[in-house]
């Protein structure tokens, strides 16, 4: 008798297990959401405009030669893409180091500079400061200049300071006359200088 009931038990397990299994993955499929896969990405909306509208580069840094043999460094502490004109890029605080063949370094500092890839051109804005090692300290609010050589030109009024004393000119040129000669400053417009005689040593 014992053993009857225990093979009647066996044999309603084995069909009730499976109807629980059956009734278990069909609740499963009832209860999960559906899922559209048209669905909007959970960003928002001006999330998603500002990650289109510029790449952006964390600390960029770069070197190079130019063909008369200058050392270029450039660094920033970031670089933007520009949203309306192909192959410019803007750059916030600025420095760049120019090693030059004939053995005189330029720095220049920025809060902004504007990168011109096709026109190779860069504009720094923003208390531009010109330094070198030959003892001048140029200030200037717009420095446009090349990318591949030597010619820096502020369009706009300078204040500098150097050796000679302190000069205040309308625009100011760094370049070398001939390709691959010394660089040489030139102040123009309405130059102003307060001159300072060294003492005898």
């Amino acid at each position: 008798m014992q053993a009857d009931r225990y093979t009647r038990l066996v044999s309603w397990l084995k069909v009730v297990f499976p109807l629980m299994a059956l009734a278990l993955l069909s609740t499963l499929f009832l209860l999960s959401r559906v899922i559209d896969p048209e669905a909007v990405i959970p960003f928002a909306d001006k999330e998603i405009q500002d990650r289109l509208k510029g790449q952006q580069v964390t600390g960029p840094f770069y070197t190079g030669t130019t063909a008369d043999g200058d050392e270029i460094a450039f660094s920033a502490q970031s670089l933007t893409t520009s949203n309306t004109e192909r192959g410019v890029n803007r750059a916030r605080n600025v420095d760049v180091e120019i090693d030059l063949a004939g053995g005189t370094q330029i720095t220049l500092d920025a809060a902004e500079g504007y990168f011109n890839l096709a026109q190779d051109n860069v504009d720094l804005e923003g208390d531009v400061l010109v330094t070198t090692s030959t003892g001048y300290r140029i200030e200037s609010d717009l420095l446009s200049a090349r990318m591949t050589g030597l010619n820096l030109k502020s369009p706009g009024p300078v204040d500098a300071t150097g050796p000679i004393g302190t000069l205040n000119a309308g625009s100011m040129t760094l370049t070398s006359e001939t390709e691959g000669g010394p660089a040489q400053l030139f102040f123009t417009n309405g130059v102003k200088l307060v001159y300072t005689p060294k003492g005898d040593e």
